[in-house]
């Protein structure tokens, strides 16, 4: 077996049948993850396909550190994106990398449809096709979950995937859970299974991987984990989580609130990090691979519903995106309202913050009087309302009417048809991330290759500006955008946690690879990452994207972030620049 395992278990859903491919030379060139499922992704999906088509594939793919060292802990999926159609990109932790790789397996392709429901259950060398008629219509998190944890063999590594009514009904932002507290969230993989007729997808592996230099590795892997356990790298992680970004965000005027009407609560909003952790923290869990536990569970406690004197527990994860999402563009001031809405999503299989900006827009519109209860069913959207937000996830999940079929499609599509673009926060049809930073927040969101915060982290370069009071012309902040994207490309292909970037920087990688008997220098590495970034913005353009046309939100341009409001001149120019870069210029 290749130390880069080159294996690519391609699944026909339509004809019920796989077969197993050897890549070498992909694996030997883009490494894994992100660099091979989007040369997969070109090869297989055609021009102009369907998202909700069968044409459209699903590549689920890792990389040569998964399994192997610390926090090389995700599994990347690619697709055409039905809620933007173009690229579709999002990660996952969890147990997915461990699964698939001790499989026997660096990638997974998923193709056609079937013509019933079904579940893919994949055992090692054997893949089955399981009848999922009698789990279609059940929620995406637990019952689906624990049925089939008991159905499918459980030895060695697992991971369970699965979709909610969301995803069955071509919610474009639809999800996909994994281990009931991680999702593949963005950008609507959940709705592509669903068009597939794909319920679950099972994995579980009892191999091993191959190591070149034993002794070599071993000693990378105790350095790696020391830094990582003992050092103020992943301090924060472990501690509080993402939710820690809650607080100093606020302070700082940088927390879009009420559908960024404002960019901060007058005090220290009630879900902030610090205030959860003392009141309802209850839980801190790890991905397969990870020390550093980074997933935060709340336990809300509440009264039984029929019983005297019982209480019910619910174990629900929170992170910065879904807080900020799901409470603070909502006008939240409650916990457990915030924690009722984060449950509510993965229930019905949703993208948290997707959701979050829609329920924003629906707000706001009907205040305006774009849309009224005739449209709403009746309901009274008003900042706050936890419960009448709560219906309305259960029925953006349901599509029962024309409106909420349309809420299904993400802010673009609700704001074209009933009015309210200069206040849709969405840059190229994907809703906004959770932080008002300034005009590097805004570059990157605009010109990212998943239009996500995670993509080039202009809110960091946006945060050292105010540090430091310096400027960067529009042309030197794109350069410097850039080469963070395409350094994480590397990451993504390695499949590395983004939260490790301080742990593996080039030097580390090309010496972690090379403990595994390859030799990628610190430049090769860097072209990598450029070579990836660059046919990844090309798949977007063969699919429509136009980086220098690409709408910018009003409202985004006129909230105040903490340097003052964007210029959209600057912008412009900025993007122009990378336009060039992305396209082969220098």
């Amino acid at each position: 077996m290749d130390r880069l395992l080159p294996r690519v278990l391609r699944v026909d859903l339509t004809r019920k049948r796989f077969w197993v491919e050897e890549r070498p030379e992909l694996f030997r060139e883009r490494l894994g993850g992100t660099g091979v499922g989007i040369e997969l992704l070109g090869e297989l999906c055609p021009p102009g396909a369907d998202p909700l088509g069968p044409e459209n594939p699903v590549v689920l793919a890792v990389g040569p550190l998964s399994a192997l060292y610390p926090l090389a802990s995700k599994t990347v999926a690619l697709f055409k994106s039905p809620h933007t159609g173009n690229l579709g990109e999002s990660h996952c932790g969890g147990r997915t990398a461990f699964a698939l790789r001790l499989a026997g397996y660096g990638a997974l392709v998923i193709e056609g449809r079937s013509d019933l429901p079904v579940y893919l259950a994949v055992h090692g060398e054997g893949v089955f096709f399981r009848d999922a008629r009698t789990l279609w219509g059940m929620s995406s998190s637990v019952t689906v979950g624990r049925i089939l944890r008991e159905r499918e063999e459980g030895s060695g590594y697992r991971t369970i995937l699965r979709i909610g009514r969301a995803g069955e009904r071509g919610v474009t932002y639809a999800a996909v859970v994994a281990e009931t507290y991680r999702h593949f969230g963005r950008l609507g993989l959940g709705a592509v299974l669903g068009s597939k007729n794909l319920k679950a997808i099972v994995i579980s592996g009892k191999g091993a991987v191959p190591v070149a230099q034993m002794g070599r590795y071993q000693r990378l892997y105790r350095e790696l984990h020391e830094r990582a356990v003992r050092s103020d790298l992943m301090q924060k992680y472990h501690d509080l989580g993402t939710a820690q970004n809650v607080a100093p965000l606020n302070a700082m005027g940088a927390l879009p609130v009420r559908n960024l009407q404002a960019t901060s609560y007058p005090d220290e909003p009630a879900f902030s990090g610090e205030r959860l952790a003392q009141g309802y923290l209850g839980r801190r869990l790890a991905c397969a691979g990870c020390p550093v536990a980074c997933i935060h569970l709340a336990a809300l406690r509440e009264p039984h519903p029929k019983e005297p004197y019982f209480y019910t527990t619910t174990f629900v994860p929170y992170d910065h995106e879904p807080l900020y999402a799901l409470g603070a563009m909502l006008g939240m001031e409650d916990v457990p309202g915030v924690l009722h809405l984060i449950e509510a999503v993965g229930e019905v299989g949703l993208d948290a913050m997707t959701t979050g900006v829609v329920l924003a827009w629906a707000t706001e519109a009907f205040e305006k009087g774009l849309i009224s209860e005739r449209e709403t069913g009746g309901l009274r959207p008003r900042w706050g309302d936890a419960p009448t937000y709560r219906e309305m996830i259960r029925r953006i999940g349901d599509r029962g009417t024309e409106f909420y079929r349309v809420l299904g499609e993400g802010v673009r599509e609700a704001a074209a048809r009933y009015g309210g673009e200069e206040f849709a926060l969405h840059f190229g049809g994907n809703e906004m991330p959770g932080y008002h930073t300034g005009p590097g927040a805004l570059l990157t969101y605009l010109s990212g290759a998943r239009h996500s915060h995670l993509d080039s982290a202009g809110y960091a370069l946006d945060q050292e500006l105010l540090r430091t009071g310096g400027t960067l012309p529009p042309e030197e902040a794109a350069r410097r955008l850039l080469a963070e994207e395409a350094r994480r490309q590397v990451l993504s292909s390695l499949v590395v946690c983004f939260f490790a970037r301080g742990l593996y920087d080039l030097p580390t990688v090309s010496s972690c690879l090379s403990a595994l008997g390859e030799g990628w220098d610190e430049e090769g590495l860097r072209r990598l990452g450029e070579g990836v970034l660059r046919r990844k913005y090309a798949f977007k353009v063969r699919e429509g994207f136009d980086l220098r046309r690409v709408p910018i939100p009003h409202r985004a341009l006129e909230a105040p972030a903490p340097g003052g409001a964007a210029d959209e001149g600057y912008l412009r120019a900025a993007l122009a620049e990378m336009g060039r870069w992305l396209e082969g210029g220098a």
